[in-house]
């Protein structure tokens, strides 16, 4: 992937991986635009880095998707690479409450539903572009699912599955498809205490690496840092049973 002089789009630019990810292709010379449903979070960022960009977005809402692909090819022409990067992580107690199906359905349609809409709205502009991208966002919970967030998990391998999909059927058209699949990393994602877990990756170690790999030539098809690989490959070296239940019992 082409590292500087892109116009990128990045959903769910507001905080975290995302925010982190703006920054640093910011930084690079990119022009970086950002998405997500609040405001006042996005309008922090755009501030504090000028140049950056935002349009707002529901992800789980198809006509909002469709809207803000309109704005974002109208009012960005030159739009070559989307990063799927939105997402959201809330624990289920499914034996507690197996009827309580609200958080299942809201993590699908964000974390899998949103990408695969927003993906199709803008690849007919992304088949006229250079150097075009798409990037998805799965998780190392992909490969070893966490049993507390168990949507969560089968939402990632989904993506996983469906980048896999889109990289074969757009092989012809010269848009990349790189899939990025983070380890547990130090960011806000199911709370506060996440940020400072030392059993996390910190963000900007995670961010480095990632940035390493994606300027890389060839580009892998799948960015996996060093902390994901025992996630990643657990399957391939025969440990997924030992990582599961290791993960699991860390995570309680």
């Amino acid at each position: 992937m082409k590292t500087t002089g892109n116009t990128i789009l990045i959903t769910g630019g507001g905080s975290g991986i995302g925010r982190a990810l703006a920054e640093a292709l910011h930084r690079l010379g990119n022009q970086v635009i950002i998405s997500g449903r609040r405001r006042a979070a996005l309008d922090a960022v755009v501030a504090a880095h000028p140049g950056m960009a935002a349009l707002t977005v529901d992800m789980t809402d198809p006509a909002s998707i469709a809207a803000f692909a309109g704005r974002a090819v109208a009012e960005f022409p030159a739009l070559n690479v989307v990063i799927n990067n939105a997402g959201i992580m809330k624990p289920e107690d499914i034996g507690a409450a197996p009827d309580d199906l609200a958080i299942a359905e809201e993590t699908i349609a964000t974390n899998l539903l949103g990408p695969i809409r927003l993906t199709a709205a803008l690849l007919p502009h992304l088949k006229g572009k250079d150097d075009a991208a798409i990037l998805t966002v799965s998780s190392g919970l992909a490969f070893v699912p966490l049993a507390a967030t168990p949507t969560y998990s089968a939402t990632k391998a989904a993506i996983h599955s469906y980048s896999m999909s889109l990289r074969h059927r757009l092989k012809e058209s010269g848009i990349e498809v790189i899939e990025i699949a983070p380890p547990y990393v130090q960011t806000e994602l199911m709370g506060e205490a996440q940020a400072s877990d030392p059993r996390a990756m910190p963000l900007a170690d995670f961010i480095d690496e990632v940035v390493t790999l994606l300027g890389t030539q060839p580009t892998p098809a799948e960015i996996i840092v060093e902390r994901c690989k025992p996630l990643r490959f657990a399957a391939e070296n025969g440990t997924i049973a030992a990582v599961f239940d290791g993960l699991n019992t860390m995570h309680g």
